[in-house]
């Protein structure tokens, strides 16, 4: 029976390898979906996958395995939205850009592997428990959400992460995804000018082709990239925005806000922990969560 585990590249899905290693427990594939060709996500989330990688096989783990869409000649997401004249599916409602660019890749990398069925683990946290989902993911899977079962929650996972030494990963996302607030979007603006302007481009080619419709105004959802840009150059407000009501799909914790976690922190790749003596991991199926005294709710809801 193989073991799967899904790598999102930020604090969740971090603490769950960090927390594996620590029990011992074992895992056949690491695998990490990339939207782009090492382009799509911040330059310092790939140097962190390498070097978390180096650390997880230093311990006796296999190293992450990057995957990518086959789909379209291999057409990133990017590449996708300009040539489609569109935004990703986020902001029209949808997560289809998570589904063929993230789901999709890692699976086909797991039959290419032939593996027929195991366990497939998911870094979703215990303050999000209701992204998790009832069915197994495939035939002959089961789903595992590690996290939700050991209730470590977003701060949980930092103090993992924090306590064995190894520096935190921040947030993992596509640069230009439409759930990044303002903030973040000026953030983009003032440390990595080349990818705003290629959100910028993404924001002008889904306006050009009728792509912003509705209640979207951008590629921030109710506000658009170009009022960020003015707004910065001219040292004013940014954009009110109410932010997304939900998640991206893709995320893995780590949020603008977790970073504030351990503000003055750095940690080292360098350090060694001790591998844990073993045991199983824990089936999604039966984890139950308190919801008051003596009671017991499904993770799914109502038996």
């Amino acid at each position: 029976m193989a073991v799967v585990l899904a790598y999102g590249g930020g604090t969740n899905s971090t603490a769950l390898c960090i927390e594996a290693v620590k029990r011992g427990l074992p895992i056949d594939l690491i695998v990490f979906a990339d939207t782009g060709r090492r382009d799509a996500e911040m330059p310092e989330t790939y140097r962190y996958i390498d070097q978390f990688s180096d650390w997880l096989v230093r311990h006796g783990y296999p190293p992450i395995t990057v995957v990518r869409s086959a789909t379209m000649g291999g057409e990133t997401l990017e590449e996708n939205c300009l040539r489609m004249g569109r935004l990703p599916s986020k902001a029209y409602g949808f997560k289809s850009c998570s589904d063929r660019w993230k789901v999709r890749p890692c699976w086909a990398e797991i039959k290419r592997l032939g593996m027929d069925g195991g366990i497939y683990i998911r870094g979703i946290d215990a303050d999000e428990s209701h992204r998790c989902r009832r069915a197994d993911p495939k035939p002959g899977w089961s789903a595992c959400f590690a996290l939700v079962d050991w209730m470590l929650g977003r701060q949980e996972c930092a103090d993992v992460i924090v306590g064995v030494g190894l520096p935190l990963p921040g947030k993992s996302a596509c640069f230009y995804c439409p759930a990044g607030g303002p903030s973040e979007v000026a953030d983009l603006w003032e440390t990595h000018p080349p990818m705003f302007e290629r959100g910028l481009m993404i924001e002008a080619v889904a306006k050009a082709n009728g792509g912003l419709r509705g209640r979207v105004r951008g590629l921030g959802l109710d506000f658009g990239w170009g009022e960020v840009d003015r707004s910065m150059r001219r040292q004013e407000a940014l954009p009110w925005s109410r932010g997304s009501e939900d998640s991206c799909g893709c995320y893995d914790g780590a949020r603008r806000a977790d970073i504030a976690l351990a503000p003055d922190y750095c940690g080292t790749f360098d350090v060694q922990i001790e591998v844990g003596p073993g045991g199983e991991w824990p089936l999604a199926r039966d984890w139950r969560r308190s919801t008051g005294p003596g009671r017991q709710q499904s993770l799914f809801g109502t038996d």
